[in-house]
C-alpha cells in the first residue's frame, strides 16, 4: 500500500492515505509500466505468503482476485486508453477537488498538486501515443467527451485563485492555474483534431473485453444472457410498483404525469445552494441518529457526515470514506446544477450514499483496522463494485423496508430514480456493447440492435429527471466503463440472496442487526467471495 500510494498520489488522496497530496500521479508509459510490475510482483508474493487463520484466508482472496482482474485488464489493453467519465481527467480533477476544502484547504499542497498537472498530462498523451501506435484508440465518442472534460476542469481550475485570496501563496497558485489550464487546453485541442480522426465509430466493446470489466467490478462472472432477461423482468416489476403508488398520489395519472407533477410541485424543491446543502446535512444526520441502536451499531467516528456540493455541475453524486486517522470524516458528495432543486428522489439516494450505505460501509472498513488489513480497508475503491454498489441499492430498499419513506414521494423516488434507473443499467450495459437485440414483447423497438441512440432513448423514457446533459453522460459512461453499470443490481441481488440464505440457515434466531454487523465486518470483496464467506457464517 505505501508502494502503491507513491506510485499513484491521485489513488491515494481518494483512499485517504497521507503523505502524497502534494503529488500528481505518471500517467505516463513509465508510471503504468511500474504499476504493473508492482501488480505482478506483489501476486507473485501472496502465492507463497503463509495462511494462518480465517482473517488471512479472507485477506488473501480479496487481493488476488483483485490483482488477477487487474493485470489480465492490462494485458487486453484495457487501460491504456482511459479517456471515459472516470478516467484519467476525471482523477486528476477529483484529486485537486479533494484538497480544496475551503478555509481547510492546505493551499501549499494543492498548489503543488496543480504544478504537477503538465507534466502529468504530457505522460497521459505518450501513453495515448503509444497505444495508438498498438492500435488501440478508444472510440470517438469517448476521445471527444475526454476533450470536453479538459475544458470544463480548466474552467475549474482558473476559479483556484480566487477561493484562495491574497497571501504568500497567491503568485504561485496564480502561475499553477495558469499553466495547469494551458496543458489541458492543450490536450483537448489534441484529442479533439488529432486522436479522434483516428478513434474508431463504433462504441461496443464486445463480448471479451465486456467479460473482463464485468469481473474486475463484480468478483463474479455473470451469465450475460440470463442478467439481461432478467434486467427486463425486473424493469416490469418495478414499472408495476410505480403505477401502484403514482395511483396513492394522483389518482387516474400516469407514473410519467406524476414525475412531472412531483418536479412541479414546491413542496419538493429547494433553491440555493447553502439551503440545499444544510437540507441534506440535516437528513443525513438524523438518519444516523435514528438506525444507530437499532438496526445497525454505527461506531462514534462513523457518525460524523460531512455532506459537500461538488464545486463543478458535472460531478456526479459519490461518497469517499474518512482517511485512515479520521481526521478527515467521510464525505458525500452532490451535485447541484440548477439554482433551484427537486427533492423527491433524494432521500433513498443518501441512503445510499450516506447511511445506511455507502458512508457505513466504506467507513467500516476504515474502522476495522483489527480485522482489515490496509489493502481491504481501502478495497472499496479498488474495483469492488458489485458489493459496493449493491449494498448502496441493498440500503435503498432496506429503508422502505423499515418504513422510512412515509411520503409515498419518497418511495415512488426509491424506485424511480434509484430501482428503475439501475435496471435499466443493466438492460443497457450488457445490450450495447454485446449489441443484442431488443426482445420481443418489450415495447421498445422490439427487435432493434442497441446502439447510442436507442439507449438515450430508453435511458430518457426510464429515468426521474429528463436532463439531457444527464442522459448523455449515464449513457456514454456506461460505454466507457464496460461493466460498472451492472453492479448495483446485480451487487443488490447478491446482497438479498445472502440474507435470506442467512434468514433459512438461522430460523428463528436470525437478528437483522447481527446480520448487518457481520457482512460489514468482512470488508468489500467480489461477489464470489461474499457468497462463500457468508454461507460459511450462517
Amino acid at each position: 500500500m505505501d508502494a502503491y500510494a507513491g506510485l499513484d498520489p491521485c489513488a491515494a488522496t481518494v483512499l485517504g492515505l497521507t503523505g502524497h497530496d502534494g503529488e500528481l500521479t505518471d500517467y505516463g508509459p513509465d508510471g503504468l509500466a511500474a504499476r504493473a510490475e508492482l501488480d505482478r510482483r506483489t501476486l507473485a508474493e501472496l502465492r507463497t505468503a503463509p495462511v494462518a487463520s480465517a482473517h488471512d484466508r479472507r485477506a488473501g482472496r480479496v487481493l488476488r482476485d483483485h490483482l488477477a482482474s487487474s493485470i489480465a485488464l492490462r494485458e487486453a489493453g484495457a487501460t491504456e486508453a482511459e479517456l471515459s467519465e472516470f478516467g484519467v481527467i476525471a482523477k486528476i480533477r477529483q484529486s485537486v477537488q479533494l484538497l480544496d476544502r475551503g478555509p481547510d484547504t492546505r493551499w501549499d499542497e494543492l498548489t503543488a498538486r496543480v504544478r504537477a498537472v503538465p507534466a502529468s498530462l504530457r505522460g497521459l498523451r505518450a501513453t495515448l501515443e503509444q497505444a495508438r501506435a498498438a492500435g488501440r484508440v478508444s472510440a470517438v465518442r469517448q476521445v471527444r467527451n475526454g476533450a470536453a472534460q479538459c475544458e470544463r476542469t480548466a474552467a475549474y481550475l482558473a476559479g483556484l485563485p480566487a477561493a484562495y485570496g491574497d497571501g504568500p501563496l497567491r503568485a504561485g497558485l496564480d502561475r499553477a492555474v495558469a499553466d495547469a489550464g494551458a496543458a489541458f487546453t492543450g490536450l483537448a485541442a489534441y484529442l479533439r483534431d488529432d486522436l479522434a480522426p483516428a478513434a474508431p465509430l463504433r462504441d461496443a466493446l464486445g463480448r471479451d473485453r465486456y467479460g473482463l470489466g464485468a469481473r474486475f467490478h463484480l468478483g463474479t462472472h455473470p451469465d450475460l444472457e440470463e442478467t439481461y432477461a432478467w434486467g427486463w423482468i425486473e424493469l416490469n416489476r418495478i414499472a408495476r410498483e410505480m403505477d401502484a403508488i403514482a395511483a396513492e398520489i394522483a389518482p387516474g395519472e400516469s407514473a410519467r404525469a406524476v414525475i412531472d407533477l412531483l418536479d412541479a410541485d414546491p413542496k419538493y424543491r429547494i433553491a440555493g445552494r447553502d439551503a440545499f446543502r444544510g437540507w441534506l446535512q440535516e437528513s443525513a444526520d438524523r438518519a444516523i441518529a435514528e438506525l444507530d441502536g437499532v438496526h445497525f451499531d454505527i461506531p462514534a467516528p462513523l457518525r460524523v457526515i460531512d455532506v459537500r456540493l461538488t464545486p463543478t455541475n458535472d460531478g456526479g453524486i459519490y461518497c469517499l470514506p474518512p482517511s485512515a486517522d479520521f481526521s478527515r470524516p467521510g464525505s458525500v458528495w452532490w451535485t447541484m446544477a440548477e439554482d433551484e432543486i427537486p427533492t423527491w428522489t433524494v432521500p433513498s439516494t443518501l441512503y445510499h450514499e450516506g447511511v445506511p450505505g455507502h458512508h457505513l460501509q466504506q467507513g467500516m472498513t476504515v474502522y476495522n483496522a483489527a480485522k482489515l488489513n490496509r489493502f481491504q480497508r481501502a478495497a472499496s475503491e479498488w474495483g469492488h463494485a458489485g458489493h459496493v454498489e449493491g449494498w448502496g441499492l441493498y440500503a435503498e430498499r432496506l429503508m422502505g423496508e423499515l418504513g422510512a419513506y412515509t411520503d409515498p414521494a419518497h418511495r415512488f423516488g426509491m424506485l424511480a430514480f434509484g430501482q428503475r434507473m439501475r435496471a435499466a443499467r443493466v438492460v443497457l450495459d450488457i445490450g450495447l456493447h454485446l449489441e443484442l437485440p431488443i426482445p420481443a414483447g418489450a415495447g421498445f423497438h422490439d427487435g432493434e440492435t442497441w446502439n447510442r441512440e436507442l439507449a438515450v432513448e430508453f435511458m430518457r423514457d426510464h429515468l426521474a429527471i429528463g436532463d439531457d446533459f444527464f442522459v448523455s453522460f449515464e449513457v456514454d459512461r456506461y460505454l466507457g466503463v464496460p461493466g460498472q453499470a451492472l453492479a448495483y443490481k446485480v451487487g443488490e441481488r447478491a446482497w438479498f440472496a445472502a440474507r435470506e440464505a442467512a434468514r433459512r440457515a438461522q430460523g428463528p434466531s436470525f437478528d437483522l442487526r447481527t446480520f448487518h454487523r457481520e457482512a460489514l465486518d468482512l470488508g468489500p470483496m467480489g461477489l464470489d467471495a461474499f457468497a462463500e464467506e457468508m454461507a460459511r457464517s450462517a
